[in-house]
């Protein structure tokens, strides 16, 4: 059976039923793989000679045509970034799994703005992304949850789709209608420290426009940049165009693999 090792893992905490997209049965006894810090999972790979492709592209340097708005991903920029979220403006930042563009999530004009530059319908939801673990309590339910099933997935290339709750302080025109959120906290540094220091939690979709593919190093969304504050280059991203994982667990003792990734 091949989906996430690490949700396997947690099965026999959440009541041992697993609903995957194709299927409703209950699932046999697992014998489960030995891993911590990845989800095996379905990877949607690339090929060779598409990496290939992607490395020739993503390795051109930056032609006369970039502006002052595109700096590295590191910890010298991180203020910038900050500041450019809590004025409301949306940056392009890498992830542990593909470029994505961030705002606040709490902020109306911020959150239509992505919408704008992807060119997508704002029936389409939207993830957020915390700084750690422990601040997802204050956006979403978790006390439903078994002690620890959260740490064991985050941080990581999984998004939980929980539900928001009464209490959340998350902006009400960000995805209306819908009752449940998605969460990540991603396995990269750079961006959690940019959630962080932002105090509030970043609204995150992939950068790219909609129905196009993801992007995997900034020249793939080139054409987009003059609609972000700045724009973070951290290099051609290793993990091919897969995105995250996204698990629903918000009913109590079950969960669902909505999309897997890698």
């Amino acid at each position: 059976m091949n989906f996430p090792a690490k949700i396997a893992e947690k099965l026999p905490v959440l009541g041992a039923r697993f609903s995957h997209p194709s299927s409703n049965r209950e699932l046999p006894k697992l014998r489960f793989l030995n891993s911590r810090h990845r989800i095996r999972g379905l990877v949607l790979g690339l090929s060779t000679a598409m990496e290939a492709s992607d490395l020739k592209r993503c390795g051109l340097g930056l032609d006369n045509r970039i502006t002052r708005a595109v700096l590295p991903a590191t910890e010298g920029y991180v203020d910038e970034a900050i500041q450019a979220i809590k004025q409301g403006k949306v940056i392009a930042v890498p992830t542990d799994t593909l470029y994505g563009f961030a705002c606040d999530a709490c902020s109306a004009e911020a959150v239509h703005r992505i919408y704008e530059i992807k060119g997508r319908k704002q029936t389409s939801p939207l993830a957020i992304c915390v700084g750690d673990v422990k601040d997802i309590e204050r956006f979403a339910v978790t006390d439903h949850l078994p002690n620890d099933l959260l740490d064991s997935l985050l941080p990581g290339p999984v998004t939980v789709v929980l539900t928001r709750g009464e209490s959340s302080i998350l902006e009400k025109s960000l995805n209306p209608g819908l009752d449940s959120i998605g969460v990540r906290v991603p396995d990269s540094e750079f961006i959690r420290v940019i959630a962080r220091g932002s105090g509030s939690a970043l609204a995150l979709t992939s950068a790219n426009l909609s129905g196009q593919p993801s992007s995997v190093c900034i020249k793939d969304f080139e054409n987009l940049w003059e609609h972000c504050e700045y724009v973070y280059d951290g290099g051609l991203l290793p993990s091919g165009r897969a995105g995250s994982t996204v698990v629903d667990v918000t009913k109590l003792g079950k969960y669902k693999i909505l999309r897997p990734g890698r």
